[in-house]
């Protein structure tokens, strides 16, 4: 008992602060211009969710969950951590979770866009993933190449996904649908303080208001 107290969460991280956000770098050098593609598909799954098309809405974000699987966990980031690869599975599962609710309407939420607070969080935590994030790393003084982009890197995915599910989910499928992003949110903010990142408290602080938005739109009666 004594030795596992003794750990840090240092110590469950495989690598160095440079070593991580130059992997960040990398998917950013690799994949541009693809950034501009990825937040367009973004922008439209927000209008289109807001204009009463949410199956649509939900389908778009999906093959964006399984290029991040693909090319940043299981081709890049399991080379430094083991777990990545089942983080990969996990975003496979939930683009397979995504395309479901889309083609069956499972969970879908077809009343009116009207401004009740849960939608409002939704609309924010959606537009922080695909506006606010990218701009972070520049404005703390790194490369524009280490700017998280949504459908590029895993935290605004996981961030703006979130928020659409906010918008367009309600009920059991509303909770199973943010599972994944909200576990990943936990794991990467966990990293980022492992690694003195202030980015930290952004992911948690962003999980701690969706999670408020869920379980408002859970006990709000269903009109």
């Amino acid at each position: 008992m004594n030795e596992w107290t003794s750990y840090q969460l240092q110590d469950f991280i495989p690598f160095t602060a440079d070593v991580y956000f130059r992997l960040l770098e990398r998917m950013g050098e690799t994949f541009w211009p693809l950034h501009l593609l990825t937040l367009a598909v973004g922008a439209a799954a927000l209008m289109l969710a807001l204009k009463q098309r949410p199956r649509l809405a939900c389908l778009l974000p999906a093959p964006l969950w399984a290029f991040v699987a693909v090319a940043f966990f299981l081709q890049r980031y399991a080379e430094l951590n083991w777990a990545g690869g089942y983080v990969g599975d996990a975003f496979i599962i939930q683009a397979m979770l995504l395309v479901l609710m889309a083609l069956t309407g499972w969970g879908i939420d077809n009343a009116p866009r009207a401004t009740h607070p849960p939608v409002a969080i939704g609309i924010a935590i959606t537009l922080f993933g695909l506006v606010l994030m990218p701009l972070i790393a520049p404005l703390s003084g790194g490369s524009w190449y280490q700017s998280k982009v949504f459908g590029i890197h895993a935290d605004p995915t996981a961030v703006s996904t979130l928020g659409l599910v906010l918008i367009m989910l309600r009920g059991f499928a509303l909770w199973i649908a943010a599972i994944i992003p909200a576990l990943w949110l936990v794991a990467s903010g966990l990293t980022l303080q492992a690694l003195d990142s202030t980015s930290a408290a952004v992911l948690f602080a962003v999980l701690a208001i969706a999670l408020v938005g869920v379980v408002w739109k859970s006990i709000r009666p269903k009109h």
